[in-house]
């Protein structure tokens, strides 16, 4: 059990102190939610092995009252498992399935596509140390330099918000997509978006008045204004440009909601798709 409700974070920064990788925020995150204390051990890319002593060359990893915990995922199973009388993380199976999901399409449409804009940032802002590997292995990743990789972001930045829309539809009637309180499927998506908040310097990736906007702050104040860190950039103030797609739909279009309360709440939509169509 964590001694003096206290368990080591190993922590994975940029130079401006910020926090880069979207798993070890989520990690922050659902240390937190368990109500822990951290014992933060910094540093960056470059290494790790050393800091850890041999355990792991990837993070985020705890220690536990000398107990290590590897992987972000098997960290909150671990702390669902030994801290069952804390803030559950995963209340149900169904919730691990329904985050697996989420997360697998947030990489798809935001978080890798956010990355490919910022490239060259996450590089540039990294303490000196990680340059070479950042350069390295993102380049091989990627399949193309930083630079060609980055170029053209301003196009597509938009694009990127407009596929958010599932999940503006799904915090249309919810504050958090645990409900009425945020369980690790909000925390794994922030993650990314506190990910790409630690890279964005050259332009805001969400409109100001984005309706995904007070789910986002109200995370970020959360814990004391754990994601409110001196470091990150900002998030919010994209504008759309001529020719570019809508940031976001307007309220009420798409998604699952009580539409039809009977033939009034139907007639003008109706009328609109059947206009001049002829009569039987």
């Amino acid at each position: 059990m964590a001694k003096d409700n206290t368990i080591t974070f190993f922590d994975l920064a940029l130079s401006t102190g910020a926090t880069i990788s979207p798993f070890v925020w989520a990690t922050k995150y659902a240390l937190k939610h368990k109500g822990f204390d951290l014992d933060v051990v910094p540093g960056g890319f470059t290494k790790i092995p050393e800091r850890t002593g041999g355990v792991t060359e990837r993070l985020p990893a705890i220690i536990d009252d000398g107990k290590w915990v590897l992987d972000s995922w098997g960290i909150v199973e671990y702390l669902d498992e030994t801290y069952p009388d804390r803030p559950t993380l995963i209340p149900h199976p169904s919730v691990a399935a329904m985050t697996r999901a989420l997360d697998a399409w947030f990489w798809g449409v935001a978080t890798g596509p956010w990355m490919r804009c910022n490239c060259v940032s996450y590089r540039d802002l990294a303490n000196a140390d990680d340059h070479e590997y950042i350069t390295y292995s993102r380049e091989k990743m990627l399949g193309q330099t930083l630079e060609a990789m980055q170029e053209g972001y301003e196009d597509r930045l938009p694009q990127i918000s407009a596929a958010l829309e599932p999940l503006r539809i799904a915090l249309r009637e919810s504050k958090y997509l645990g409900g009425d309180t945020p369980n690790y499927a909000d925390y794994r998506l922030l993650g990314s978006i506190l990910f790409t908040a630690s890279v964005c310097q050259n332009s805001p990736v969400l409109a100001e008045d984005d309706p995904l906007r007070p789910w986002i702050d109200s995370l970020l104040d959360m814990f004391g204004g754990l994601g409110r860190h001196p470091g990150l950039f900002p998030l919010f103030g994209l504008k759309q440009r001529e020719g570019d797609p809508p940031l976001f739909m307007p309220p009420g279009l798409g998604g699952i909601h009580k539409r039809n309360t009977g033939i009034e709440s139907t007639r003008a939509e109706t009328q609109r798709i059947t206009e001049g169509m002829a009569k039987a």
